[in-house]
């Protein structure tokens, strides 16, 4: 398998990584197994690692090290690690999931990192994972400027808080079909707007616009009225 090649790793049994990209939808089209249980796995060896790391490398109190796990082992950094390692481009998808686009919907992405986690863990060992998260993830961690923190409503809202404001999420725009919508939110702080986001659920949206509204308050812009 290409992939496992291009990453180094020793794998012994190809059917495993092949189940761990293996979407339901081709699953069900063509009576194979999913990644589904390999993801639920994968989830947490990615966890015990993160949680080891966290603990020998940091002097951080148990809530601090909780904090900082949520954002090493959640959907945004999983994303992220899944498009730096070039899964997604191995997914197996059925057609119609092919042709929504799905090898670059951000759930699917994440999800095949931790199921790619099982895939390893079951055919190498713990050992072997623990090894591979230090080389690829590891650094991405420890680099300050990749962004993995997903929680942005939780900040805005202890902000305006802080300032007595008020805080709306508006949507202002929703397109596609039932099944495969796109949605437009706006924040607004005293009825001003400071944040757009777009994304294929309203709360992603929200989390969009609510990260777009912080960035102009570390500018500086958050007291400043917007036309």
């Amino acid at each position: 398998m290409e992939l496992l090649e291009k990453l180094e790793i020793p794998y012994k049994n190809v059917k495993l990584y092949e189940r761990a990209l293996t979407h339901t939808s081709y699953a069900n089209e063509n009576d194979v197994k999913s990644y589904e249980r390999l993801e639920f796995l994968g989830d947490a060896v990615l966890e015990l690692v993160i949680s080891e790391y966290l603990y020998k490398n940091t002097e951080h109190e148990e809530g601090k090290m909780t904090k900082y796990r949520s954002h090493y082992v959640c959907e945004n950094a999983n994303f992220e690690y899944s498009s730096r390692l070039g899964l997604n481009e191995y997914l197996r998808l059925g057609h119609g999931e092919e042709e929504r686009g799905g090898k670059y919907r951000k759930a699917i992405v994440a999800d095949i990192f931790e199921s790619f986690m099982g895939a390893m863990y079951l055919d190498l060992g713990f050992e072997e994972v623990k090894k591979f998260i230090y080389k690829h993830i590891i650094p991405l961690i420890e680099d300050k400027t990749v962004d993995f923190f997903d929680d942005y409503k939780s900040v805005l809202q202890e902000l305006v808080q802080t300032d007595k404001k008020s805080l709306e999420y508006v949507v202002i725009d929703e397109t596609g079909p039932a099944h495969d919508k796109t949605f437009t939110v706006e924040v607004k702080i005293d009825n001003i707007v400071y944040g757009q986001g777009t994304a294929h659920s309203k709360k992603e949206a929200e989390q969009i616009a609510a990260h777009d509204a912080l960035k102009k308050a570390q500018n500086g812009d958050f007291n400043k009225e917007e036309n």
